[in-house]
């Protein structure tokens, strides 16, 4: 009987799918940006008539969420992404200044290694495959095994079209025997320049032990603070939206909301109009247990469930078209479950004398794993705004706007996104809406524009620096006494003038 040794077969895959996507990166070198453009423009449409299949296979094939909203991320990957980077210049001259002489060339990082998520995969496909033929780079993707037929799917799609327009074989690909070993492989191979990770934190240690450059967009435990000054109604109008939307699964959503005292029966009000279910003490603790294991991993059954399946999954009846399960909390420590991040529509509801203590809380929770992400805050304060876009420790604040959409770009003016990056907080190397940009390196050049003579003169203020240096001898690639002793005469006369002047005090 023959038999097959997976994690072989799937490493010796990756290895030649990296080395063929390096040499086809050499060729995509090349390309002018029209080119690029051309052949991101052609993926773009032909996986846009797909988005609902791919939303519906998607939603079945995972088990998470809901294939209605999946089909809106595919499309605003497919269509809007795509709109947003007409006109960006990734490749060759993206940038002169005339005036200071100076030029900023892209210069792609080469071949990107994607982790694909599961919560997402259709969408976070479709943009990592455009940004990165944007910018001249070649990518090559491991799909989550929880999700691998719809991205192979959704990559033959992106795959066939880039072919037809122009793209090289092998620019484009993926991993088709999926093991953690062929993973690792891509991720340590020499070839890869870059990773780029999205939602998938079990493999982070992998990727930091590769020593490789990473770009992570990873968990989020943000709140939403509705200050005094809000619009109530549609504060949690748009909090209700968004933690509801593909039901829950997004990291950037609203994990808790944070109210300030003087309005806090309004809000909870406002929160049942919109199909809010307020769990009792009882309810509070059997959900708290349900949502994760004794170890503190994520419970996989309730996520993207909807808030009435999650509570008769554990015998708690709740009113017809209920969408959200709230529990009120005191405190954000890591052993709550509530101050955390839940991938499913539920959430914590804290209550705060004023705007600062309400800092301070958004602060906490924030450090519950949440670090680098985003908070939102709905105010019409402008000072409390600012306050709170100065001092937390987020990669993103956003304003009297849903969490889930306005942070991927769909209802503010950030880079339409799909991996947000966490910054250093967040053990990442940006904190930007990933773009084309963030996968080039910028070569800069600059032209001389004033000699060293006016340098020293300009810098330290002794009259005639720039003649004297211009009448020492050039040296020469050997060197010689005569210019040697003229280069540390002039030195020995500026230092001589500084300390004059008080600016130089000698051996410190």
């Amino acid at each position: 009987m023959n038999r097959l040794d997976y994690d072989l077969c799937s490493m010796q895959e990756a290895r030649i799918l990296i080395e063929n996507g390096r040499d086809a990166q050499h060729v995509l070198a090349s390309f002018s940006q029209e080119r690029l453009d051309d052949i991101v423009e052609a993926m773009a449409e032909a996986v846009y008539p797909h988005a609902k299949e791919l939303a519906l296979m998607s939603a079945e094939e995972t088990g998470f969420g809901n294939w209605e909203d999946k089909y809106i991320k595919d499309i605003f990957a497919s269509r809007y992404v795509c709109r947003q980077m007409k006109g960006m210049k990734t490749v060759g001259i993206i940038a002169e200044d005339r005036e200071k002489k100076t030029l900023d060339i892209g210069i792609p990082v080469g071949v990107i290694t994607a982790l694909s998520p599961c919560t997402s995969p259709v969408s976070t496909t479709i943009y990592n495959t455009l940004i990165a033929i944007k910018s001249g780079n070649a990518i090559i993707f491991s799909p989550h095994p929880r999700a691998q037929k719809v991205i192979g799917r959704t990559l033959d799609i992106l795959m066939d079209a880039g072919k037809k327009a122009g793209l090289p074989e092998c620019a484009l690909e993926y991993l088709r025997t999926v093991t953690l070993s062929g993973t690792k492989e891509m991720i340590h191979h020499k070839d890869t320049s870059l990773i780029l990770i999205t939602s998938v934190p079990r493999l982070l240690p992998l990727v930091h032990a590769s020593g490789k450059p990473a770009i992570y967009g990873g968990p989020g435990n943000g709140p939403a603070f509705i200050e005094q000054t809000a619009d109530v109604a549609k504060a949690v109008r748009d909090i209700v939206f968004s933690r509801t939307f593909d039901n829950g699964i997004i990291s950037a959503a609203e994990q808790s909301i944070v109210a300030e005292e003087c309005i806090a029966e309004e809000v909870r009000r406002a929160l049942k109009n919109q199909g809010a279910y307020f769990l009792n003490e009882e309810e509070t603790e059997t959900i708290g247990k349900a949502l994760f294991h004794h170890d503190g991993s994520i419970n996989l059954q309730y996520v993207g469930r909807p808030a009435a399946e999650i509570a008769g999954m554990n015998g708690i009846s709740v009113p017809a078209g209920t969408t959200v399960l709230i529990s009120e909390q005191k405190y954000a420590d890591l052993c709550n479950p509530y101050a955390r991040e839940k991938l499913c529509p539920v959430l914590a509801f804290y209550v705060e004398k004023d705007w600062r203590n309400a800092c301070e809380k958004c602060i906490e929770l924030l450090c519950n794993k949440g670090l680098g992400n985003m908070l939102v805050i709905h105010s019409r304060n402008e000072a409390v705004i600012r306050e709170f876009a100065l001092k937390k420790p987020v990669s993103r604040v956003l304003v009297n706007t849903p969490a889930t959409v306005g942070g991927m770009g769909a209802t503010t003016n950030l880079f339409p996104a799909f991996t947000l990056g966490l910054g250093a907080a967040g053990g990442t190397i940006t904190s930007d809406n990933v773009s084309p940009l963030n996968l080039i390196n910028i070569r800069k050049v600059g032209y001389g524009v004033r000699s060293v003579g006016e340098l020293v003169e300009d810098i330290t203020g002794i009259a005639g620096a720039q003649r004297k240096a211009e009448a020492v001898p050039a040296v020469s690639r050997n060197g010689s006494i005569q210019e040697h002793t003229a280069v540390s005469g002039l030195i020995e006369e500026i230092v001589s003038e500084l300390k004059k002047q008080g600016i130089y005090g000698g051996d410190r």
